[in-house]
């Protein structure tokens, strides 16, 4: 698992390299758009867009499911940014250090496949 996490925060990082196309592309949502979205912005340790599909690692305490989360897909010049937003909060006390994977196919997001995709959420490294 550990080579998979390192692998997406090394596919992360290469498009954060490349920071000026990734910011050209996108759209900042507005103030009323991001009051609009669901829950909170979800901080995720790593994101990988692959095979059409969407695919994060976030922090849990334990009880973290894929329904307690949700992708909100919206368009961009070239593509679309997903931002991935928490809509329950994980309340268990066992904390799972390397986090949970969760994914969303392309299907699922409503894109096409092969369609350019940026995740717009905050980095964190996972709990040690």
């Amino acid at each position: 698992m550990r080579s998979s996490i390192a692998l997406a925060a090394a596919l992360a990082s290469a498009q954060l390299l490349t920071g000026c196309a990734v910011f050209d592309r996108l759209q900042p949502a507005g103030p009323a758009e991001v009051a609009a979205m669901p829950g909170q912005v979800e901080a995720i340790h790593a994101a990988a867009i692959a095979d059409d599909q969407a695919v994060f690692w976030v922090s849990s305490n334990g009880c973290t499911q894929k329904a307690d989360l949700t992708a909100v897909v919206r368009p961009a010049r070239d593509g679309a940014v997903i931002t991935l937003r928490r809509l329950k909060e994980d309340s268990c006390g066992q904390p799972l250090p390397e986090g949970v994977e969760i994914s969303w196919t392309f299907q699922e997001l409503g894109l096409e496949a092969g369609a350019r995709v940026t995740v717009e959420n905050p980095y964190q490294m996972p709990r040690t």
